[in-house]
């Protein structure tokens, strides 16, 4: 055969050859759709027969992500408001209306009546402080809020406030009622059982709080490596005395200062003098050894808790 007759054949067999393809895509077409009709038609087995054999793609489900839940007690406790409007309440006078503590305490406890002091009544109060509060159910709260007068006499009333569960309003519903103050907890025993002697701890606690409360001398040289801590600024105190100071490990009793690394809590109680005269105050600590001497490693804040057995 000729070059020309076979290039001639070939390309009429290009169409044919696609042609039989589609025509072959065509058939399976419609045998697919002739076997979901025979599914369907014998029954809802052979259906799921039919739709089992069908590739399918299946996408795990995606867990759900912890969601921070910030309860609305939280952001709508009222004591701020409470403690505000006693303040007011107690400085008005129902015969003076148009003062500003009226006026104020009028605003936030609409239909509430304000107080007639007499000639011999208590003078305005010095501070007006919240010192409880307690959710009745929804969003009533009462609030109990202290009120301290100059002859050092302190009254506490209970205020009734209602709160959006925003925070974003507050309303007091009603006067405010006295009632007896907290009763006085329990204090735990003191974690600090061991006492320590003067000595290599005793000193370094001294030389501390001296630098921290006098300006005397820089904090950074009595502080372990890593530890960062700002002195008092300006220096509130002209001198700093240790009295006593306590621990919670044996080890610091110890005459000799131990291995390095060795960590011990302490409480210090120290005297500090000023021009204006003399101030007991105290101090939590946790210490360091290293290298034959103590290093402050961490100044708390607030009243330590028993850490167990040790």
């Amino acid at each position: 055969m000729s070059p020309g007759k076979r290039a001639s054949n070939s390309e009429a067999a290009a169409p044919m050859a696609a042609g039989a393809r589609l025509e072959s895509m065509r058939r399976r077409v419609r045998l697919s759709r002739v076997a979901v009709l025979t599914a369907i038609a014998a029954g809802p087995i052979a259906l799921c027969v039919a739709v089992a054999s069908t590739p399918t793609t299946v996408q795990a489900a995606t867990p759900n992500k912890p969601t921070a839940v910030r309860t609305a007690a939280a952001a709508a406790d009222p004591s701020g408001y409470a403690q505000l409007f006693l303040g007011a309440w107690l400085r008005s006078s129902a015969g003076d209306e148009t003062s500003a503590q009226a006026r104020l305490a009028q605003s936030m406890a609409p239909g509430v009546d304000l107080p007639t002091p007499g000639s011999d009544a208590h003078p305005a109060p010095q501070s007006v402080t919240a010192v409880r509060s307690a959710q009745r159910g929804g969003d009533a709260w009462s609030v109990t809020v202290a009120a301290q007068y100059a002859d050092g006499s302190v009254r506490y009333y209970a205020v009734p406030v209602v709160a959006d569960g925003a925070g974003a309003s507050f309303t007091v519903t009603g006067a405010p009622g006295v009632v007896a103050g907290p009763a006085h907890a329990s204090v735990p025993k003191s974690p600090y059982g061991e006492t320590v002697p003067e000595g290599g701890l005793s000193s370094a606690v001294g030389e501390f709080l001296a630098a921290y409360l006098t300006g005397a001398g820089e904090v950074d040289r009595y502080l372990a490596p890593g530890v960062t801590l700002t002195r008092v600024s300006p220096a509130p105190y002209t001198a700093v005395t240790v009295q006593q100071v306590s621990a919670t490990e044996e080890a610091a009793a110890a005459k000799k200062v131990p291995a390095d690394g060795t960590t011990v809590h302490v409480l210090a109680s120290v005297e500090a003098r000023d021009a204006t005269g003399r101030w007991p105050l105290a101090y939590e600590l946790t210490l360091k050894a290293r290298s034959g001497r103590w290093e402050v490693a961490a100044l708390q804040s607030g009243t330590a808790q028993d850490r167990g057995a040790r």
